[in-house]
């Protein structure tokens, strides 16, 4: 069974910077988040080898959090060779992130 990817400032650029990515700015205190991440995981595991599902706990990653502008959470971006090209604000359905992966693959 595949994991998401846990994004730090360490490892960001080099995560994103090629293919597809989904990443996933959350929170621990956040109920929409918890909801959604279960849904994370089964596209973590279905998406394996085609597209990067990545997490970052804004908690633990407040430069990236600010750097990327995040407001509210969750917030999900997608990112396509190291570019943002879409993002969703807010809890969402498996389908829809799913169009969006494979709107950029």
């Amino acid at each position: 069974m595949s994991k998401y990817i846990e994004i730090t400032e360490a490892n960001m650029e080099e995560i994103v910077k090629s293919g597809v990515s989904l990443v996933d700015f959350w929170a621990p205190w956040c109920g929409p988040c918890r909801m959604i991440s279960p849904v994370i995981d089964q596209l973590a595991e279905e998406y394996e080898g085609k597209a990067n599902i990545c997490k970052v706990n804004t908690e633990e990653q407040q430069n990236l959090t600010v750097k990327n502008q995040i407001r509210s959470v969750p917030t999900i971006l997608f990112y396509k060779d190291g570019e943002v090209v879409d993002q969703i604000i807010g809890a969402t359905s498996k389908v829809a992130l799913e169009e969006k992966i494979n709107k950029y693959l």
